[in-house]
């Protein structure tokens, strides 16, 4: 199952916080694709990934200041 978090407008933590939640939710091997627009987040959001033992299975700037990054459970 692939889930779609839209974190957009949001400051850090809070997308890596709306990440743990909707991770929360899910089952091993779903995905949680979480877009937003937070610098920080490119950074945060992929050691978060690790941190947890997630796989980041694909990360993409889609705007000029934004980006989508998809973590495996």
């Amino acid at each position: 199952m692939r889930t779609v978090l839209e974190t957009e407008g949001l400051v850090c933590p809070f997308p890596v916080m709306e990440a743990e939640e909707a991770m929360a939710d899910l089952t091993d091997g779903d995905e949680l694709v979480i877009a937003f627009d937070c610098t920080q987040g490119t950074q945060s959001l992929p050691a978060w990934a690790a941190d947890n033992g997630y796989t980041v299975t694909e990360f993409t700037k889609t705007g000029e200041a934004s980006w989508s990054i998809t973590v495996r459970k």
